[in-house]
């Protein structure tokens, strides 16, 4: 659908206020109407508004493919359900964990969940069922939060530049298309500063050319 610049609140950390994926999109409350029309102009889906525990930051709570949602158990039922019934026909559940910053920890497609690897294996099980994908530990460039570092779509994956050789050749298998960026300005937190999915793609407002160009070509885009 398209490629653009953009800041929430002010931030060029814009995929800590917003995830997407291939059927809906979750935006904390700050958000205005020019963001929700960026998100289905430029991503092709329709944004939903929402709090958890309060907070704005859907990026780094929440985790997401085309079919679920999931949050941490701190979001409030009143915030579960509103949630829930903007989304009608996404299976929407809670994760009870201490690491519950899902966002950061989870990186997630409709195929594959990557973790952080101090997941317990009932942790991993629960988010790979929740999820409807395969759950695997991973740790890539010195990082466990691996949901912030890395993004993943259905279509490919852009890993932080501190990634090794093996922690490439690891993960080519899983996905479709693959490169290594930083975005705004050299920031190794990819996903929080980026909001993507197989349509198209938005990015913190200080990403160079460069960086759009890697982010694009692993993203095919």
């Amino acid at each position: 659908m398209g490629v653009a610049r953009l800041s929430i609140g002010g931030s060029p950390f814009i995929g800590a206020f917003c995830i997407a994926t291939d059927t809906f999109s979750l935006v904390g409350r700050d958000a205005g109407a020019r963001h929700l029309s960026m998100i289905k102009d430029n991503l092709g889906v329709d944004a939903a508004k929402a709090s958890i525990d309060g907070s704005s930051l859907i990026g780094v709570y929440a985790v997401a493919n085309s079919k679920a949602l999931l949050l941490p158990s701190i979001t409030g039922d009143d915030e579960a359900r509103e949630i829930a019934r903007g989304l009608p026909g996404i299976r929407v559940e809670r994760l009870k964990t201490d690491l519950n910053a899902l966002g950061n920890n989870i990186l997630a497609n409709d195929s594959i969940a990557l973790v952080n690897p101090e997941y317990s294996d009932a942790e991993i099980a629960r988010i790979g069922s929740a999820l409807g994908v395969e759950a695997r530990r991973l740790e890539i460039g010195g990082f466990r939060t691996v949901g912030a570092s890395n993004i993943l779509t259905n279509k490919g994956m852009v890993m932080n530049n501190r990634a090794s050789d093996a922690e490439l050749d690891a993960v080519r298998p899983l996905v479709k298309g693959l490169s290594q960026s930083t975005a705004n300005m050299g920031a190794l937190i990819i996903r929080l500063s980026i909001v993507a999915n197989s349509n198209g793609l938005l990015v913190g407002d200080e990403t160079t050319g460069f960086e759009m160009a890697r982010i694009t070509d692993g993203l095919d885009l």
